[in-house]
């Protein structure tokens, strides 16, 4: 019986980079200067950049859409996956809109397939692309799966959802959340982190 343990990885901002690829073409195309994602304190960041929220999911859908495929890894994240991956097993769990499941999916597999072997995403809603709900949120979705022992995710509210579901998480650094650590830091700690924890099926209570 394989008994390694389980890292969930968010992908967008995680994985790679995708704020900051999405932002330095929308501001190419507003002709926009001296901007970039380090000014981001919010994500969504419609408002910092006086767009609607409509308009920006708009926008990064279309960027999803043409340029997806053209984003590489973080190299950081790349080089643990090569040292550390194989001691772990590994999900990628997404909300992005059911249109650009595929493109995720695929360049996930492409570029941590050896490591990821398991995609799941939770839709983000879009206008008139209706889809059944089976998990509210990505810490729905690890209730139901009951095999997460740690998870990495840059938005705070996903990972205070997940600790309140039980599942240890780590909050990747980025400019809109309160993590100061850099991303070889926050990748450092992982394999400690790992190390103290129970196997998450001997986990009967939610981790503080």
């Amino acid at each position: 019986m394989d008994e390694r343990k389980t890292l969930a990885w968010d992908v967008d901002d995680v994985l790679n980079d995708l704020m900051g690829a999405w932002l330095a073409a929308f501001c190419r195309k507003q002709g926009r200067v001296g901007l970039d994602e380090t000014n981001l304190t919010a994500n969504p960041p419609h408002e910092l950049l006086g767009l609607s929220l409509t308009h920006y999911l708009a926008d990064l859908d279309r960027f999803r859409q043409a340029d997806y495929d053209s984003l590489l890894p973080r190299p950081e994240v790349l080089t643990w996956f090569e040292q550390h991956g194989s001691s772990y097993r590994h999900l990628a769990v997404t909300a992005v809109p059911l249109t650009a499941a595929s493109c995720s999916a695929a360049w996930v597999l492409r570029h941590f397939g050896r490591w990821i072997r398991t995609f799941h995403v939770v839709p983000s809603p879009r206008p008139n692309h209706p889809a059944p709900v089976y998990d509210g949120s990505k810490a729905e979705f690890f209730r139901w799966l009951s095999k997460v022992d740690l998870f990495v995710d840059d938005q705070p509210e996903n990972v205070a959802a997940a600790r309140t579901a039980g599942v240890p998480s780590l909050l990747w650094p980025r400019p809109w959340n309160d993590n100061s650590n850099t991303p070889v830091d926050a990748l450092r700690i992982i394999p400690d982190l790992l190390g103290s924890l129970p196997q998450s099926s001997e986990r009967s209570t939610p981790q503080p």
